[in-house]
């Protein structure tokens, strides 16, 4: 009994010197990690802010084939949550609590385990670099329990050395995520329509065909700042018109144009002319996706337009009108272009 009693008071004594060891731990962490994500700031953060996406890009869904998803009502913005279970991971939840903007994302996370509940602050900062790429910092803190804090002192890594890889790995997904997202586009032949034509403003010039879409850019900040200058009404989103197109050559002589209302009397030495399109029967064609799919578009409207034995008027060209680009959504998956070819 005595030899019982030496080893029950070891055992005691160990435990005592354990959580007196435990209670000295420091339980407060912070872990964040960082990757500049060749997105647009916008696009990055809408999609970190819809949970929805979450189960394509996290990387804890690599972790085990058990994980069912459970969505709230609201899935974006403050107050969305979502929850989840796994006999593997365990149980859980996340509540959005603060957003700004394209800014920053504050979450609360629930991780419910047998040692109880516990909390985390998961942070997400979105930091515009250009147009075209964003770092994103995405991390988490808080403060273990005693339980939480016995637990890591008996394992081989710390919680740090668990969650910067898994973070370092999401944030790769992210990106992988939303580049596809970007290349996404589908193009939609509506057949022969009529277009009204009308009076619009333009700087016309020649350039290689690699270099349209540069010259674009240059070329209609003049137009509209003309317009703006001398009070001109904008009745519409801008166009190109292609007066010539030469695939062997290489070339191509084009106009950057702007709809408005009257016709215009402008210099003869003015860089900025005033012109009209007829009222027509056309071809339309419409592209939901980035410019590059434009080739494509206008090669399958033309084939259109072959095995349907229209014939294109070649004294009228044809045209492209930007619905939507750029500046009104970050996401070139959903830009939208017209395209119009005028047939007899």
């Amino acid at each position: 009994m005595k030899i019982v009693k030496y080893l029950f008071f070891l055992l005691l004594i160990a435990i005592i010197a354990g959580a007196v060891y435990v209670s000295t731990i420091d339980g407060a962490y912070q872990i964040e990690e960082s990757k500049i994500i060749n997105a647009p700031d916008k696009l990055v953060f809408s999609t970190i802010n819809e949970y929805k996406t979450w189960e394509k890009w996290g990387p804890w869904m690599d972790e085990s084939d058990d994980l069912q998803l459970q969505y709230a009502t609201l899935t974006s913005g403050r107050g969305a949550s979502y929850s989840w279970t796994s006999e593997i991971q365990g149980d859980g939840k996340m509540l959005t609590e603060k957003v700004a903007k394209n800014k920053s994302i504050d979450q609360k996370m629930t991780i419910i385990s047998p040692m109880g509940e516990s909390f985390s602050d998961v942070y997400w900062k979105f930091e515009k670099i250009d147009a075209k790429k964003t770092k994103v910092t995405w991390g988490m803190k808080g403060e273990q329990s005693f339980m939480e804090k016995a637990f890591w002192a008996t394992q081989d890594s710390t919680l740090s050395q668990m969650v910067k890889p898994m973070y370092a790995r999401g944030l790769e997904k992210i990106e992988a995520f939303v580049n596809e997202e970007m290349k996404k586009y589908t193009i939609k032949i509506e057949g022969v329509t009529e277009h009204k034509g009308g009076f619009y403003m333009y700087s016309a010039t020649t350039s290689s065909i690699p270099e349209i879409p540069e010259k674009i850019t240059q070329m209609l900040p003049v137009v509209t700042t003309y317009m703006d200058q001398n009070s001109l009404p904008q009745t519409g989103t801008p166009f190109v018109l292609y007066n010539e197109y030469n695939e062997e050559l290489g070339t191509s002589i084009f106009s950057v144009a702007v709809p408005t209302q009257d016709k215009v009397e402008t210099p003869k030495e003015n860089t900025v002319l005033c012109d009209v399109l007829p009222s027509q029967k056309v071809v339309k064609t419409i592209v939901k996706g980035h410019h590059t799919n434009l080739k494509e578009a206008w090669e399958n409207t033309y084939k259109y337009i072959s095995e349907n034995n229209l014939e294109p008027n070649i004294d009228s060209p044809g045209f492209e009108v930007y619905i939507t680009d750029g500046k009104s959504n970050p996401n070139p998956a959903e830009w939208i272009t017209e395209i119009y070819i005028p047939i007899k």
